[in-house]
Formats: structure tokens, sequence, C-alpha cells
């Protein structure tokens, strides 16, 4: 399409009859004054949307105190966190726990670094400005991540809990660190590329690669100290329960009998006498190392859950599995993957493994309609469409195919709440921003919005049905490399 300079301008009469029409509307005047005196999401809010999502649910799950990834990116690994941290404190009975997360925070920087020079070293022959290498080279150990990452960082690093490695300056706000760190690989990723050309050889560049990483560790350990090798773990067990010789707390035997005070459990509690002395059982376990505290104290395998996506595209056919190039965090564990479904599979999927007693990792887009402040998600909430005076008509494909509402954030659902019909209309949701953002760190989302901005659920396969977990072993389409999780959500 040609045309002259004077057709593409906007037009001088044009923006007179603009503003006439603008000025003539009452309505729009109204909401000038609340938008500009209050800002775009508070003149939107729509009371009646608020009211019509009360923060009670049918099925709801008990966690622990809410976690808070603060000034970074590390959502993906707090909700991946979250999710296993659940299954740990009822599988021992504990009142409350965290993981560290940056114990994995540290090694999910190194493996990046790894794997981005590795990648570097595969791409020798493409040019610094192909879309591969621009790619590969956008965000060399960002923060971002899936679960699919998680998993792998944990079959490999195993896990340990926050007390024995904490929360750092450089974990609880990443820029500083990450912005150097990045700096620095890119440099190396030059010198490897200089080097090829020159001739080296590829044990000579991967001789140098190694050797780059010994920079890399340096500046992971002085930014957020050496990780544990081995730890001391202590915890105390709920009041109701005692340990059995593996350690295990287990309720009392006598619940449910029909003669109260026949309960041994009871005559011994009013035997004792009353001190301040803390007598809950005690797990301790002195110089365990972080995987074995994963296969001891975790009930459940990172490897048994399935991404399941809800992609509703032309070009990603439903019921197929994918395969995510040059998408690994650790070199040796392989591309994500993830099997794209219709959205009646996926929400099923995550109303049975809530209905089981399992909490569930999901990437969605946080911005969109949501007021992230007093914890809604919502369209019906956010009227910014009666605020402009314009409908708002994209739907899922649209804001996956123009980049409108890609995933840019993962968080715990731990609740839901079941209509007369049996069908979800609400949905409880655990955030990592702290107990100050939502309800105590707790957010709701209707069904509507789940249906369009929920984008990837992670589902034990022992929830999915037989024709999705088929797809587990057909052979996966191989797609272009995907940015992960890489910006903050706040």
């Amino acid at each position: 399409m040609t045309t002259d300079a004077s057709a593409r301008a906007i037009k001088p009469e044009l923006l007179r009859t603009y503003t006439e029409d603008f000025n003539k509307d009452r309505a729009n005047l109204i909401a000038a004054d609340a938008a500009v005196s209050a800002g775009v999401l508070k003149a939107a809010t729509d009371y009646r949307g608020v009211r019509a999502l009360p923060r009670d649910f049918s099925i709801e799950l008990k966690q622990g105190s809410i976690t808070n990834q603060e000034r970074s990116g590390r959502c993906w690994m707090f909700a991946s966190l979250n999710t296993l941290r659940y299954e740990l404190m009822h599988r021992w009975n504990l009142e409350d726990f965290e993981f560290s997360e940056t114990y994995l925070f540290f090694w999910d920087a190194m493996e990046k670094s790894n794997t981005y020079l590795e990648n570097v070293l595969r791409t020798l022959d493409e040019a610094t400005d192909s879309r591969l290498f621009e790619a590969i080279n956008w965000g060399p150990s960002d923060d971002g991540g899936w679960w699919q990452m998680f998993a792998a960082l944990v079959n490999k690093y195993g896990l340990v809990p926050k007390s024995a490695y904490p929360e750092s300056e450089n974990s609880r706000n990443s820029d500083d660190f990450k912005q150097y760190l990045n700096s620095k690989l890119r440099e190396f990723a030059a010198e490897l590329r200089r080097r090829s050309v020159a001739g080296a050889s590829e044990d000579e560049l991967r001789a140098l690669k190694d050797e780059y990483m010994g920079t890399v560790y340096r500046i992971c350990a002085v930014s957020l100290g050496e990780p544990p090798e081995k730890f001391d773990f202590f915890a105390r067990t709920k009041d109701d329960a005692e340990a059995d010789a593996d350690g295990k707390a287990e309720s009392c035997k006598c619940e449910g009998e029909s003669d109260a005070k026949a309960c041994k459990c009871d005559k011994d509690k009013s035997d004792k006498p009353k001190t301040g002395k803390d007598e809950r059982p005690q797990i301790r376990e002195i110089g365990i190392t972080p995987l074995e505290f994963y296969k001891k104290y975790v009930p459940v395998d990172v490897n048994d859950f399935v991404t399941l996506a809800n992609a509703p595209l032309k070009n990603r056919p439903f019921n197929r599995r994918y395969r995510i190039r040059f998408s690994a965090n650790v070199a040796e564990a392989g591309d994500m993957e993830f099997v794209n479904v219709p959205l009646d599979v996926f929400k099923k999927a995550a109303l049975d493994q809530l209905t089981a007693g399992h909490p569930i990792w999901f990437a969605c887009d946080c911005t969109q309609f949501a007021l992230r402040k007093d914890g809604f998600f919502d369209q019906s909430v956010v009227r910014v469409d009666q605020l402009f005076g314009t409908e708002f008509t994209g739907d899922k494909a649209h804001g996956l195919e123009y980049g409108d509402s890609p995933s840019n954030h993962a968080m715990t659902f731990t609740g839901v709440n079941l209509g007369e019909d049996g069908k979800p209309n609400r949905w409880k949701v655990e955030n990592s921003w702290g107990k100050d953002a939502g309800k105590d760190g707790y957010y709701v989302m209707s069904d509507a919005w789940f249906d369009r901005f929920v984008t990837e659920l992670i589902i034990r396969k022992e929830y999915l049905d037989d024709a999705t977990r088929a797809l587990l072993t057909t052979e996966p389409v191989e797609l272009d490399p995907w940015l992960p999780l890489t910006r903050r959500c706040r």
C-alpha cells in the first residue's frame, strides 16, 4: 500500500471532531475525572462484580503461610514449591513449612548459564541477528521459567528448607545480579564465536566454556552465598500427632472412638503436668543432603506431573504433544514439552485434582482485567469497557496469536467453588506477592476469566483421562523457541 504523507497523518479537522464528540458526552467527562484522579483500574472497578465473587469455596485446601517473591521473577519457582510444600506439610503433619527458593535460584542461574553457552556452541553458524539466535540471546540467565525447569533442578539438586538457605538481597531483588551475569555471559558468547571463526576445535571451545563457568559460579556465590551441601533439619508436628519410628507424624489412634474417656491419648495428656515446655513430637535430621531430604520428606515425584496447555491456535492443533526447542535450563534434562487439549479436558483435569485434595500449578496473563492489589481476576470486576466506552472482544486465540495475553505469571490453585449444577464458578488462587496483596495473599478468579486467560496447568498423571495419557507416548511436534516467564508480574 502506497499513500502520500498527508493521507497517513492525523487530520486536524478529525481532531476537532474527536474533541467535540468527547466533550458533549457527560459519561466521558465523569470517566475522565475518575480515571485521572484514581487511575484506570480503580475508576473501572465495578462493585457489583466484586460482590458477585465472594471468597468462600466448596472445595478448599489448607495451605501454609503466604510466600513473597518480592522484586524477582521467581513466580514459577514459588508456585512449584508451594505445590510441593502442601504435600509435605500434610504428609508429616506440620503446621507450616517453606522451602528455600534461593537454593533453586542459585542452581537455576548456574544451569541456565551453562545451557546458554552450550546453545551458543550449537548455533555457531547462525547470524547474530537470526530469529533463532535472538531468542537464545534474549535473556541468558533471566529469572523466568516453567514447571519442567523446576523439576529438572529438583531431580539434580534436591530441595532444602528455607532455614538452611534463606533469602538474600539479590534473591529478593534480582535485577542487578542478573544484569551483570547476563552481560558477562554475552561477552563469553562473543568470544566463543570469535574463537570458532579463528579455527578453534570443539574440544577447545568446550574447555573454554568450562573455564567461563568458574566465573559464573563466582558471580552467583558472591550474590547469593554458596548453597549448602548438607544441613540439619528440625520441625515440630501438630499437637494432635505422634511421630512413628520413621519420624512420620500420626494422629491419635483413638479418634472416632465412642467412649472418649477410654482414649489413651487423652489420658496421657491429662497425666502430664502443665509446663511451658513444647512437648510436640519432633522431626530431627543431622547432616542430610538436599537430594536425601527431597527423597525422604517430599511424598510426590516431580516427574509424575504433565504440562497441559489450552492454546486454541490453528498452528497448535489440540490433542497433540509438543516440544519447544532450546527451552531447557538444565542442558542434559531435555527441552520442555506440553500436551495441548480442549478447554473441557483442561478444566476437568483441574477439577479432578483439586477435588482429590491436591493443589495445582498454573500459568496465566495476570495483567488482564485484574485487580492485583485487591485480589480479583474477572472481566466483570474491571469494567474498562464501560470506562472507555468500547468493548474488548478478543478471545483466547487472539490473545495468544497477537501477544496480547501471553502467560506471564505462575500461581497455585488451592480451591474451587462448585455451583448447584456441579460446575465451577470461581477459583481460589494462592499468590506469591506477600500477604498484603489480595486478601491475605489469596485471590479469587471467576470461571470465565479461567477460560480466557489460564493457559497452562501442571497435572498429576493419575488425573489425566485415558486419551490424554496416551498422547504422552506419541512423537512430539517440534516448536521454535518460546520465551519463558521472564518478566516480573507485580
